[in-house]
């Protein structure tokens, strides 16, 4: 069998002798997941929010290619206005912008749905982000007003083409109700086509996209879990951008290869190993401070490779404003034996632990099974696929969950949906506070309330003190985002970074013979 005729089958199944010939407007995108979880824009979490970053706006925007909240612009809004008290933002729509799928105009209505969507715990997993608003208002079709119970730092990063800031279709989501996720209607360049399990997900360009028609006619976003398909595929011309595999070895022989261009870059996914203290024995501090103990964080880096990792001093990634870096728990194996001891198990102990199976997760978690190992704590690993990774580990399926995300860059966003007890997994306001932390809770919510920024710091500061004496989890590092593309494919923009860690796909995006 030659290669070409190979890749195609692992991509495509069955159907590779049907599928239609590919344009030269078609784009070929690789993602290591077997499928995708959620296309609810409030609910997406992951590779789903990867993909969404090419469906939705928000009222603003990361220009194409910046993290840099300092950098956004106007998105859906062409302007806006700020009350002396900050409590109080008017935004003025831009005219004529269309939904997919014949949804029809942007209005106001819209974005008052949306957002209130956003806010709602009962529909949204980002409902603790938007929980500062108290009112808002459709003034007339074209103009927006947002009343703040408190003046929000960053307050223009909620609004931006981010999680819970994309802005969706009232029409739609009325009549859609709890098929929303299967049919995402937005605003951008690309819209949803169809969605074949464990296979694809078809975008097709929005012909009425308010910035211009785009150059990609459609885009395939193709499940590909193993790494070496992936490579394969993309040798064999079946793919022209790939998720890559976040290992030094990997990285370095791709810098080596003309067919292909390296892109790593942030914000990164901030790596941390939560402890379940509702499992037993992690309800006991002394476990929790010997599995501290017993991770070697330099050795993960080491691992990992110098040019995609960081390592992490506190449970706020590195470079959030507020991250403190004045606590510390320093590799000491006999130290975690020695707890282990105090607190009962001289024998040691066996955790059951969910762990996904994709190359950014599994082969770390099998260094952190070894080093645990070695104090006496025996990690019962339970290697799933990604999506039921996510399932599990917000059913407290887990022991310890090894999690790794990029918000938004101030200390508030990771203490609020990681260690605030209203963000606990299995609650109604759940989000991702996996090990069922509370002791910040007083600290993290006198921040949010806080107008002036140095006690705001200090109180960020207190809520990082509490959490890591508590050890609700180990910081272990940043893992930067690995992207490969050909040399064929022109995303259009200078490319630095991305808040929704992937390459956006704008209408400048093109492919060149």
């Amino acid at each position: 069998m030659k290669i070409k005729s190979f890749v195609s089958a692992m991509l495509l199944g069955a159907g590779a002798l049907t599928a239609p010939a590919l344009t030269a407007a078609t784009l070929q995108v690789g993602i290591g997941t077997s499928d995708i979880s959620n296309l609810d824009v409030h609910r997406a979490t992951g590779f789903d929010s990867m993909l969404l970053n090419h469906v939705f706006n928000g009222l603003v925007r990361f220009p194409p290619g910046i993290a840099d909240p300092s950098k956004l612009e106007p998105d859906l809004a062409e302007k806006w206005e700020e009350s002396n008290d900050h409590l109080v933002w008017t935004f003025h729509l831009r005219k004529g912008v269309q939904f997919h799928h014949g949804y029809g105009e942007l209005h106001a209505d819209d974005v008052v749905y949306s957002l209130t969507r956003a806010a709602d715990v009962k529909r949204s997993s980002q409902a603790a982000t938007f929980e500062p608003i108290e009112k808002l208002e459709a003034v007339d079709p074209y103009t927006v007003r947002i009343t703040l119970k408190r003046p929000v730092p960053g307050f223009l990063g909620m609004v931006a083409n981010y999680r819970g800031g994309n802005i969706t279709s009232k029409k739609a989501g009325e009549e859609l109700n709890d098929n929303f996720g299967t049919r995402p209607i937005g605003t951008g360049p690309f819209q949803v086509e169809e969605h074949v399990p464990q296979q694809h997900v078809k975008l097709k360009a929005h012909a009425d996209y308010f910035r211009g028609q785009p150059k990609i006619d459609e885009v395939f976003w193709r499940f590909v879990v193993s790494d070496s398909s992936r490579d394969l595929a993309f040798k064999a011309g079946q793919l022209d951008l790939i998720y890559g595999r976040r290992e030094q070895r990997w990285v370095e022989g791709v810098r080596e290869r003309k067919d292909m261009v390296l892109d790593i870059f942030g914000p990164g996914e901030f790596r941390t190993l939560h402890l379940n203290r509702t499992v037993k024995p992690l309800d006991d501090p002394r476990v929790r401070q010997a599995v501290a103990h017993a991770v070697n964080v330099d050795e993960i880096v080491q691992f990992v490779g110098k040019d995609i990792a960081e390592k992490g001093c506190s449970v706020v990634p590195p470079g959030y404003l507020g991250e403190d870096c004045s606590f510390d728990y320093n590799y000491d194996l006999e130290k975690a034996k020695q707890l282990l001891a105090e607190a009962g198990h001289p024998n040691g102990i066996t955790l059951p632990v969910v762990v996904s199976n994709i190359s950014s997760q599994l082969p770390i978690m099998e260094v952190i099974q070894n080093q645990l190992g070695k104090a006496g704590i025996t990690l019962d690993m339970k290697v799933v696929d990604h999506p039921t990774y996510h399932e599990q580990i917000r059913k407290n399926a887990s022991a310890m969950v090894f999690y790794g995300a990029a918000r938004y860059p101030v200390a508030d966003t990771y203490l609020t949906e990681f260690y605030d007890s209203a963000a606990t997994v299995g609650t109604p306001t759940a989000i991702t506070n996996f090990s069922h932390c509370s002791v910040g809770d007083e600290a993290i919510r006198a921040a949010r309330v806080e107008a002036d920024p140095d006690k705001r710091l200090e109180y960020w500061k207190q809520a990082q003190t509490l959490i890591n004496q508590d050890v609700c989890g180990v910081p272990l590092f940043e893992l930067r985002q690995v992207w490969a593309r050909s040399t064929k494919l022109d995303y259009g923009y200078e490319f630095h970074g991305d808040i929704n860690i992937a390459p956006p796909l704008t209408e400048r995006t093109a492919l060149t013979k």
